[in-house]
């Protein structure tokens, strides 16, 4: 005849209470990751404020009309604008959305629609080295694809630099809003008789709009920002656009420009094509983020 176990032998209930000691060390583990968050959230925040505040006051007061419509003056006099660097930020970025958008856009469907065996997973892989690649081997890469072919450096090398830097950025932050969409609405697509290609283009592509088109824009603020890769293919100009084949300059080589300059006027405007290149990206973001409903409050 079996005994009754006593209590020290009984399993131990999975959902009684913690002790007391043990409930302190929990509660102040989770106040401390708390604090912890918070506080490097707010260092990120307070440093991003400083740095666009900073250049704000330096910069401000030398925008003006000239600035924005004249050429660059000679170096130690004052005067003159960046409304050449403006238009050929404007031009490049251009340039490089006609490349890197198709692509980073055609890759991502490939990958959450078609993605499954050994082939996508090396595809996959590829675009995440080419994310972490510096950026400026894709401008050695447009120097001996296009500059050294053609003698010359110009806007389209730098825009097909600039478009290469877009389509991994493309690529996987579509990826990863196309994998959102649920399944449910290809499978009631294709029960009602459409094609897979048309389930993509008319059901799935416009339900990931507004993220397709978010990671569209982080990509073109992202390379509208390069410098590195331009300093080897567009290389900058004193003039207005003349044509695609031709020297283009940007905004971040023109800032990279004055600031190397020994004069105070050449600084100040560096610091002032500083918030125009920030005010560029916020009022982009800004505009896409309202076109794409971002703004509005989600139950």
């Amino acid at each position: 005849m079996s005994s009754t176990p006593k209590a020290s032998e009984r399993p131990t209930n999975p959902f009684q209470m913690p002790s007391t000691a043990h409930h302190v060390i929990r509660q102040f583990s989770n106040a401390l990751c708390i604090a912890f968050a918070v506080l490097t959230a707010a260092f990120a925040i307070i440093v991003l404020l400083y740095l666009i505040i900073y250049i704000t006051l330096q910069g401000l007061p030398f925008l003006n009309l000239s600035f924005f419509t004249e050429l660059p003056g000679a170096f130690g006099s004052s005067g003159g604008g960046i409304g050449e660097a403006i238009q050929g930020t404007l031009i490049l970025v251009g340039l490089a959305s006609v490349i890197g958008i198709p692509l980073g856009l055609f890759t991502a469907i490939y990958l959450s629609e078609f993605g499954t065996g050994w082939f996508s997973q090396a595809v996959r892989f590829m675009v995440d080295v080419l994310n972490g690649i510096p950026t400026i081997i894709f401008g050695l890469f447009a120097w001996v694809l296009i500059v050294i072919p053609t003698h010359g450096f110009s806007a389209l090398s730098g825009g097909v630099a600039l478009g290469i830097i877009m389509i991994p950025i493309v690529a996987r932050t579509a990826e990863d809003v196309l994998r959102l969409v649920p399944q449910e609405l290809r499978e009631a697509s294709l029960a009602l008789g459409a094609t897979q290609s048309r389930t993509i283009l008319q059901v799935v592509i416009p339900a990931a709009t507004s993220g397709i088109v978010t990671g569209i824009v982080l990509a073109m603020a992202r390379v509208a920002g390069e410098t590195a890769p331009l300093l080897m293919t567009a290389f900058g100009s004193t003039f207005w656009f003349t044509g695609v084949m031709q020297p283009v300059d940007a905004l971040p080589l023109r800032i990279f420009v004055f600031t190397d300059s020994p004069y105070p006027v050449q600084i100040n405007q560096a610091y002032a094509g500083s918030v125009v290149l920030v005010v560029l990206i916020l009022l982009t973001s800004f505009a896409v983020r309202w076109a794409t409903g971002g703004f509005k409050r989600r139950f």
